[in-house]
């Protein structure tokens, strides 16, 4: 791949890199058993290596003026992105939270090209830990990536190599399908945003109006879960969550399988700030939520293409159906909403902008918020990597807008696992957050 200056996007989040607050997108796959180390290495250099983007390292301009690039790395070695990791005794879930959250809170070396993957001896398993820099991609295309990695068998051979491409791609429909409402309101939106935002006539004049609506958006009130964040962050994730029980729920309320997660994450948000005694009467936070902006068909890329939506969590309601009814009418209004393409205008343009206007707008969005909330749907068909069957999967997104609290949430193999990545300043305890997001979600699916 030539060299080449970075996006606008891309560049924003190279910019918002802050020791407090790490641009990495960090995934976390749990294998059955122990792939061979030759057979892993070779799947890492034929299918990850293939995206020239892991052999590139970013090139700053001189004295700050200018675009970032990125140039091809002469000294490229596998060997400095892969490291083998073993647990220490008794190698069990919370060994691995730790480590996990260790990873978080350590800065991923910019003078290589910006990735690493983490091998661990997992008890008899095995996991793999993939991080890599938000100017890289973004979560959707990661996953993507990820995914490109698989097999639908153990012991795929070349006759079925086809046959697996296209049950691959099948599989992956999920998640494309996360961002389809939003790509049919126009692929000029996400491919032009600054002509688009610019322009006074169409849906140029209804994102102009978005944007000054976000502008006018009050901020996020005070509380626990927001303030000055530190270099620590801790990792926790639920136990996988039974997604035909989530279904069937959401049919018997008219609703989505996102309505009662999100339903569930605002109850357990509600939950944890009544135990640390933080409620306030009628409290509401904002969530920002990242959309997909790539079309339904688009083959595994890198590079950032999403926008954002400010979601309302009504932490103020205590009845469970009554939350989720409310949960439901404010997510339907958002998938017509404008705020995705607005957001990714908004990004395009911060990648332009000099350090302290960037810095203050950054800020100013960020005001509006008070946690990063993810929800992918994936594949629901058991894959393989390097011949070990994929037990779990679950990821994390940087918390944009020096934001303290990330909630994820994604399916595979008809399973939900919810992780949690919090800044330890402000929320020391998140493993009390999945269990009150557990106590939710199992009152809702009783309902």
């Amino acid at each position: 791949m030539p060299n080449s200056s970075m996006s606008f996007v891309d560049a924003a989040w190279l910019a918002m890199e802050d020791p407090r607050n790490l641009m990495m997108v960090t995934g976390v796959l749990i294998l059955d058993g122990r792939p061979d180390p030759d057979r892993l290495r070779s799947m890492f250099e034929e299918r990850l290596l293939r995206f020239d983007r892991f052999r590139q390292r970013i090139e700053r301009p001189p004295l700050g003026l200018g675009m970032p690039s990125w140039r091809d790395d002469e000294r490229f070695d596998l060997n400095l992105h892969m490291h083998r990791v073993a647990l220490p005794e008794p190698a069990d879930k919370e060994a691995l939270e730790t480590l996990v959250s260790d990873l978080l809170s350590t800065p991923l070396d910019l003078t290589k090209s910006p990735w690493q993957i983490h091998v661990v001896e997992y008890g008899p398993d095995t996991v793999l830990v993939a991080r890599l820099h938000h100017s890289i991609a973004d979560g959707i295309a990661l996953m993507r990536v990820l995914l490109s990695l698989t097999d639908t068998s153990a012991r795929p051979d070349r006759r079925r190599k086809m046959k697996d491409e296209k049950e691959k791609a099948a599989t992956a429909d999920p998640w494309r399908r996360a961002g389809e409402w939003l790509w049919t309101m126009g692929s000029d939106l996400a491919r032009e945003p600054a002509r688009v935002l610019a322009s006074s006539a169409g849906v140029g004049a209804g994102a102009a109006a978005t944007l000054a609506q976000l502008a006018m958006l009050p901020e996020d009130p005070p509380s626990v879960l927001k303030g000055p964040l530190g270099v620590a962050k801790r990792a926790v994730w639920s136990d996988p969550l039974p997604l035909p029980e989530i279904k069937k729920a959401g049919k018997r309320h008219g609703a989505t399988v996102n309505d009662i997660l999100l339903s569930a994450v605002a109850g357990g948000l509600r939950r944890y700030l009544l135990e640390r005694r933080a409620l306030e009467d009628g409290l509401e936070v904002r969530a920002t939520v990242p959309v997909n902006l790539r079309p339904p068909d688009a083959s595994p890329e890198l590079g950032n293409r999403f926008g954002l939506v400010f979601l309302p969590l009504p932490l103020g309601i205590e009845d469970p159906l009554q939350r989720l009814r409310e949960m439901h009418l404010r997510a339907t209004d958002l998938k017509s909403s404008m705020q995705p393409i607005v957001a990714f205008g908004v990004l395009h343009a911060l990648g332009m902008l000099p350090g302290l206007a960037r810095d203050r707008a950054i800020s100013f969005f960020g005001s509006k918020a008070t946690a990063v909330i993810t929800n992918v749907p994936g594949p629901q068909k058991r894959l393989y990597m390097a011949g070990r069957p994929l037990r779990q999967v679950l990821f994390w997104v940087p918390q944009a807008g020096r934001l303290g609290l990330g909630i994820s949430m994604l399916s595979y193999a008809n399973e939900v696992v919810v992780g949690v990545a919090a800044d330890v300043g402000l929320v020391p305890d998140p493993e009390r957050m999945v269990a009150a997001f557990h106590d939710e979600l199992e009152q809702l699916l009783a309902l």
